[in-house]
């Protein structure tokens, strides 16, 4: 039984509940008729745990609470999806604000301040709260008086055990739940998340966690069926009544490097464009979400207000469950990769991919890339291998979503991290299910690459002149070099101080003789337990691409 939720309960917690969230996030996502029924929030709740998990895995062994806390909850902020994923991670977001100050022993007592602070700090980033949601679930878990007095065990029960209670009253305070039958789907994942905390702090593991899954008519008590984690939830027979989305017809989401100022003007903005508006994050990183009718202009108040990023659209009136959905002009399971070299092209289409090509530091039209897309079937992956196409593949996944064509982006900003994730591409597998292991494979691919100056230029390294040798990771310049081999050797080093088992190397027109050659030696030497893969890419304007994962 643990007395305190230390570093190693947080990551536990975490690990615990993106497991849970996966194994359920089907089930869920049959729950969800509100505010649209998508069928995504299961699914949005496990993506959005499961970057908070992947950023405490990134963290080095030992690291104290404080540091563990602010990186659940960072990595819940830049990976968070649909509605309630944004609110859970706000939820993270407070809890670390109390339990992740220096010095705070996080007890029963401290948890307990926490939970209320979060779950106020929540229902802030939601423009306009809704009884019968996951805010309203969250509201009495936190309200909850702890069993048996403020141990930490008491309070995460009674926690668990009020937001359950809660869910089970959602059809009450919500008709369009009442009309299909269900309990809120938010809450329902909340439930889960706050289960995997019960079983962490107690150190009692069930086989999996019951969740209300159904109600019955609202005039009468609701008497919720169980379904334990795997095995499903009871939803035989149930139909979502048709025209319950909200105003918006598409769903934007994105990531803004803004000050506090200009969000609250963002914020009013947004509230006049479309509803089911939040913003949550601060210090000057803030995730957005809304669903509008005009997307070009909810974009371009994230671009008033400062810089977005990763920007997501989504087609609502695409949603599975939604009536009258248009039909894809053909079917499948289809990849479509962006590249700019030869090599690089063979490579993706040996994995299956269909490919896109674009100039050495240009970016495809959109509607070439929207017309790969709709070749490609009606469930598409898109790997844009650069941050500049990123954008470009966003927009024409969001124009090509109208023709019914279910369509993943993943944010790969390099073709090493694009080759990791069609690596593990599964077309038998389910859709959701492949996408999210496709970015997760990509998600454990640390890049680098080389590349050659072509004019002065001040970089994080310092300053550059033409003809210099820049080694980058990740995008950002670490070293300033005259020599290729040497230079892609430092930024390798340097990717494998945080561990590895596999570099893959993607040789360049440009890159000299002996560099592989190189790499085997230094690895054999210092790392000899690490696997070395490589290729010829044939890409111009970079010698070698580097992949660690």
């Amino acid at each position: 039984m643990r007395e305190i939720l230390d570093a190693a309960g947080v990551r536990h917690w975490c690990g615990l509940a993106a497991d849970a969230l996966g194994r359920v996030r089907g089930e869920i996502d049959g729950l969800n008729v509100f505010p649209v029924p998508d069928g995504d929030t299961g699914t949005n709740l496990h993506l959005t745990v499961l970057a908070a998990a992947e950023a405490l895995a990134e963290l080095p062994p030992g690291a104290d609470a404080e540091r563990t806390w602010r990186a659940l909850a960072q990595g819940a902020l830049l990976g968070a999806r649909g509605n309630s994923g944004v609110i859970l991670s706000q939820v993270f977001l407070g809890l670390a604000d109390v339990l992740g100050k220096p010095g705070v022993i996080a007890d029963g007592q401290v948890l307990d301040e926490a939970l209320g602070y979060a779950a106020a700090l929540a229902r802030t980033a939601v423009a306009h709260p809704v009884e019968g949601t996951i805010l309203s679930v969250l509201a009495s878990a936190a309200a909850a008086p702890p069993t048996g007095g403020p141990t930490l065990a008491g309070v995460v029960r009674a926690a668990a055990e009020a937001a359950r209670a809660a869910l089970s009253r959602t059809p009450e305070q919500l008709d369009v739940l009442a009309r299909n039958g269900v309990v809120d789907a938010g809450g329902a994942g909340l439930c889960v998340v706050l289960d995997a905390l019960v079983a962490v702090v107690t150190e009692e593991f069930p086989d999996g966690y019951a969740v209300p899954s159904r109600a019955v008519a609202p005039s009468r008590a609701v008497a919720p069926s169980r379904a334990a984690v795997p095995g499903g939830y009871d939803l035989a027979d149930r139909s979502v009544t048709a025209g319950e989305a909200g105003g918006g017809g598409y769903e934007v989401m994105y990531l803004l490097d803004a000050s506090d100022d200009e969000v609250t003007v963002l914020r009013r903005t947004l509230d006049g464009l479309g509803d089911s508006l939040v913003v949550v994050g601060g210090d000057g990183l803030w995730n957005v979400h809304v669903h509008v009718d005009d997307v070009g202009a909810a974009i371009e108040a994230g671009l008033a207000a400062g810089r977005p990023r990763r920007i997501r659209v989504t087609c609502l009136h695409d949603a599975p469950h939604a009536a009258g959905r248009p039909q894809a002009p053909c079917a499948g399971r289809g990849v479509v990769a962006v590249t700019d070299a030869d090599g690089l092209a063979t490579l993706f289409e040996s994995g299956g991919a269909r490919i896109v090509r674009r100039e050495p530091g240009a970016v495809p039209p959109v509607a070439v890339l929207v017309e790969a897309i709709l070749a490609a079937g009606d469930e598409v992956t898109v790997l844009p291998n650069d941050p500049g196409v990123l954008a470009v593949a966003e927009a024409a996944a969001e124009r090509a979503g109208d023709s019914g064509v279910r369509i993943a982006v993943l944010p790969t900003e390099a073709s090493v991290q694009g080759l990791a994730a069609l690596a593990v591409h599964d077309e038998l597998r389910r859709f959701d299910d492949d996408v999210i292991a496709m970015m997760r494979a990509a998600g454990a691919t640390r890049s680098g690459h080389v590349e050659i100056a072509e004019q002065e230029a001040v970089t994080s390294a310092g300053i550059c002149q033409p003809d210099d040798v820049l080694g980058l990771i990740e995008g950002d310049v670490c070293v300033i070099g005259a020599d290729v081999t040497e230079t892609a050797l430092h930024i390798l080093g340097r990717m494998l101080a945080g561990g590895g088992e596999l570099v893959t190397l993607i040789m360049g027109r440009t890159a000299p003789p002996g560099l592989t050659g190189a790499v085997e030696g230094r690895l054999r030497a210092e790392r000899p337990g690490v696997e070395l893969v490589f290729y010829e890419g044939g890409q111009e304007r970079r010698p070698v691409l580097i992949g660690v994962e």
